[in-house]
C-alpha cells in the first residue's frame, strides 16, 4: 500500500514534540538573556529605544541604574529555564502517560506566561524581539495542545489525596506540601512584582539601590522607565508562571525521580539566578532579599524532606 503520509503530521507527531520544541526555545531564551546580562550588553532594539548603550548608560550613577537593569534580566532569564524545564518533564512523563492533569496545566501556565506580554504595553514600549519570539512561539505551542487534547484524557487524583499519598511517609507528606507553599508564594510574588512593573515599576529598595527618584530617571532619559517596566513585567509574568506550574506538578505528581530531578533543576535556576543577580550586582537590601532567600530555604527543605521521604516508600 502507498505511504501517503504527510511530513508536518509525521514531523509534530500527536503535539508533544511541539511543546518540546516550545521548551527548549524558552531554554535558549533564558540562557541568552543570561548571557548578555553577564557581558553586560543590551540588545539592538534596547539601544535604539534608548538612544544609548549600556556603557554609556553605566557612566551614569556609578552604574547602578545598569546594574539594577542587569539584575532584573538575569532573573527574568531564571524563569524562562525554570519554565522550560518543567515543561520538558511535563511532556515527557506525565502528558506522554496521558494525563489530563498534565495538558491543563500546561494550558494555564501557557495562559499566564503568554499573556504577561501584554502587562508592559502600559509604558508605550513594544519589544519587537519578544513580540517575534511570542508570535513564533504562540502557535506552536498551541498546535502542539490542540493536538495533545483528545489523547490526555486519562483522571488522576491529587497525590496527597490519592491511596499512596494518606500512606506516605510523614516527612513526604511534610515536603510536599512545602513544595505546595513554595509553588504558591512564587506565583503570588510574581503576580505582586507583574503589577508593580505595570504600574509603580520600582519599589523603594529599587530607587535606594541606584541613588535616584523617579523624576530623576525620567529627566535622564525618559525611555528609561517604559524599558524598566518592560523588564520587570516579563519577569513578574515569568516568576507567576514558574510557581503556577510548581504547585501543579506538586499537587498531581507523584513522588518519582524524574519529577525531584526536573524540581531540583528548575528551583536551582529559578533561585539561583535571582539571588545571584543580586550578588553579581551588589543589590544586597536585607529588606528586598529576605522573601527570596525565605523561599529558597523553604524550596530547599521541602524538597530534601520530599526525596527521604520517597527513599522511605521503596
Amino acid at each position: 500500500m502507498e505511504d501517503d503520509r504527510g511530513l508536518p503530521g509525521e514531523l509534530t507527531g500527536d503535539g508533544r514534540p511541539l511543546l518540546s520544541l516550545t521548551a527548549l526555545l524558552l531554554l535558549l531564551s533564558g540562557a541568552f538573556a543570561i548571557f548578555l546580562s553577564i557581558r553586560r550588553e543590551f540588545l539592538p532594539h534596547d539601544v535604539d529605544y534608548l538612544g544609548t548603550t549600556a556603557e554609556a548608560l553605566c557612566l551614569k550613577a556609578d552604574c547602578r541604574i545598569v546594574r539594577f537593569m542587569f539584575h532584573d534580566r538575569v532573573a527574568f532569564g531564571g524563569t524562562l529555564v525554570a519554565v522550560a524545564i518543567l515543561y520538558l518533564w511535563l511532556v515527557a512523563f506525565p502528558l506522554r502517560q496521558r494525563l489530563a492533569w498534565a495538558w491543563w496545566t500546561l494550558l494555564v501556565s501557557g495562559i499566564v506566561g503568554f499573556g504577561s506580554f501584554l502587562a508592559y504595553l502600559r509604558y508605550g514600549y513594544l519589544d519587537s524581539w519578544h513580540g517575534t519570539a511570542t508570535v513564533v512561539l504562540l502557535p506552536i505551542f498551541v498546535t502542539g495542545l490542540v493536538k495533545t487534547r483528545a489523547d490526555a484524557q486519562m483522571m488522576a487524583a491529587p497525590f496527597l489525596k490519592s491511596r499512596d499519598g494518606r500512606r506516605a511517609p510523614r516527612l513526604l507528606r511534610i515536603g510536599r506540601w512545602g513544595l505546595l507553599a513554595t509553588g504558591t508564594g512564587i506565583a503570588l510574588a510574581g503576580l505582586a512584582i507583574l503589577y508593580i512593573g505595570a504600574t509603580e515599576v520600582f519599589v523603594a529598595t529599587d530607587l535606594e539601590f541606584m541613588g535616584l527618584g523617579r523624576l530623576e530617571l525620567d529627566a535622564l532619559n525618559p525611555r528609561l522607565v517604559p524599558l524598566v517596566a518592560h523588564d520587570r513585567a516579563g519577569f513578574g509574568g515569568g516568576l507567576a508562571t514558574v510557581g503556577l506550574l510548581v504547585t501543579l506538578c506538586s499537587w498531581f505528581a507523584p513522588p518519582r525521580r524524574s519529577f525531584h530531578q526536573a524540581i531540583v533543576i528548575a528551583g536551582g535556576a529559578g533561585f539561583g539566578c535571582a539571588l545571584g543577580a543580586h550578588f553579581l550586582e551588589g543589590y544586597l537590601n536585607a529588606l528586598h532579599l529576605a522573601p527570596a532567600f525565605a523561599g529558597a530555604a523553604l524550596f530547599a527543605i521541602s524538597i530534601g524532606c520530599e526525596i527521604a521521604g520517597s527513599r522511605q516508600m521503596r
